[in-house]
């Protein structure tokens, strides 16, 4: 997985697209038992990032907040999703979605819109051309309810 990124990615990037991979993974696979997160994240990263779990601490974090407040996270891509529903969203796109929401809501020390340029810009890397217009859409939405600087980080 790791090998189809471009070299030069700053490591917050390799940690956010290592957060959508999961989420991903997680959305096919996920079923109704109950399992410990930070244990499933540990065991992905063991097997498609061998030796690097240090490395991907914040999407660790990520990840676990993501899941943690799926709920909140997909009423809003409801929402905002004008004529879509979950289902009907592509997986990758939805992951990407779910990542950055989290990140413009729950994560303070990211401003909400490198949260959003982040996601349009993995959505280039994973999914298509076509989908970053889907995503800035949502993501736009999303925005405008947000009561806090769009472009500070806020600690």
């Amino acid at each position: 997985m790791a090998d189809m990124l471009p070299e030069n990615i700053s490591g917050r990037r390799k940690n956010r697209i290592f957060a959508v991979q999961f989420m991903y993974a997680w959305s096919i696979n996920k079923d109704e038992r109950s399992f410990e997160i930070s244990e499933t994240v540990d065991a992905f990263i063991d097997i498609y990032f061998p030796g690097e779990n240090k490395h991907y601490e914040f999407g660790k974090e990520l990840v676990i907040s993501v899941v943690g407040n799926i709920d909140t996270i997909d009423d809003l891509i409801k929402e905002h999703a004008t004529h879509w529903t979950l289902d009907r969203i592509a997986i990758v796109d939805l992951a990407i979605l779910r990542v950055a929401i989290c990140e413009m809501l729950f994560r303070e020390d990211v401003p909400p819109i490198v949260a959003m340029n982040e996601a349009i810009d993995i959505g280039k890397i994973l999914s298509t051309e076509e989908s970053s217009k889907f995503l800035n859409g949502v993501l736009d939405g999303v925005k405008k309810k947000l009561t806090r600087p769009l472009r500070n980080a806020g600690r």
